[in-house]
């Protein structure tokens, strides 16, 4: 039976990631493949519903010359459009990426790739996210040639299996030669290290004005980790849920007193 797949990311419709995800879906036999990503680059805008205003869709040709939608919203209105009704035909799985930049540990939270996938979940929707781990620093145009047969890969893999309710896979995929990569882990999120600054600044009316930097987030490569399985030089899968309750808290918090005064 052939499969509906939305394709979206948080770089923006024109991004080469993108690109490279859309033309890995449509290798895969008896699949449908619709686009509809936002118009500019959201990078790091995490989940997001736009409610205070309208949201508009175009259509764009990308430069193969297939058929998109860009809409003005963030990555999860993409989705939420897109699952909602925008396409008559039901969509089966959204993949979202491919991610210039790994997406691990608390990026998940951040990241408009992985909060796509999780907006797909809300509308009981299987969702999968991919990221390619290359550097910081990088020179040039990417080459998504060995990420896209891995997203390939991992599509077909899991529309061959029945998705487990409420999941979405976080891929990130090693920034190396197919015949380099060792293969795939399955993971769960690792340490994810963070050197943001506050840079405080006054502008030229003598009013402040603040920049987040700092230095490129690191991790802590432990075994059985997203961030440990990618340096390792393996493509790590880590499933992800959006229940984020502590359960092991829950007895403790009980014994507080909360009635007592």
């Amino acid at each position: 039976m052939s499969k509906h797949i939305l394709v979206t990311n948080d770089d923006g419709v024109t991004a080469p990631g993108l690109l490279a995800l859309v033309q890995a879906m449509q290798a895969i036999p008896d699949t449908r493949v619709s686009i509809l990503a936002p118009d500019r680059n959201w990078s790091g805008s995490g989940h997001v519903k736009t409610l205070d205003r309208p949201l508009r869709i175009k259509e764009v040709v990308l430069a193969d010359g297939s058929t998109a939608f860009a809409s003005d919203g963030a990555p999860s209105d993409c989705v939420a459009l897109a699952l909602l009704g925008f396409f008559e035909e039901k969509i089966d799985l959204v993949v979202s990426g491919i991610n210039p930049m790994a997406n691990l540990g608390h990026d998940v939270t951040y990241s408009g790739t992985v909060t796509a996938a999780m907006e797909a979940l809300i509308w009981e929707t299987p969702g999968i996210a991919f990221s390619l781990g290359s550097l910081e620093n990088h020179l040039g145009a990417l080459d998504y040639t060995s990420a896209s047969a891995i997203a390939c890969r991992v599509v077909e893999t899991s529309l061959a299996h029945r998705f487990t309710v409420g999941m979405l896979l976080n891929v990130n995929i090693p920034y190396l030669p197919a015949d380099q990569i060792k293969g795939f882990h399955i993971t769960r999120q690792g340490l994810r290290v963070y050197r943001d600054r506050l840079d405080k600044r006054v502008d030229p009316r003598g009013r402040p004005y603040y920049w987040i930097g700092g230095d490129s987030p690191t991790g802590t490569p432990e075994e059985g980790t997203d961030v440990g399985a990618l340096s390792a030089g393996y493509v790590s899968i880590t499933p992800i849920q959006l229940d984020l309750t502590m359960y092991t808290s829950i007895p403790t918090l009980g014994d507080w007193g909360w009635e007592n005064k």
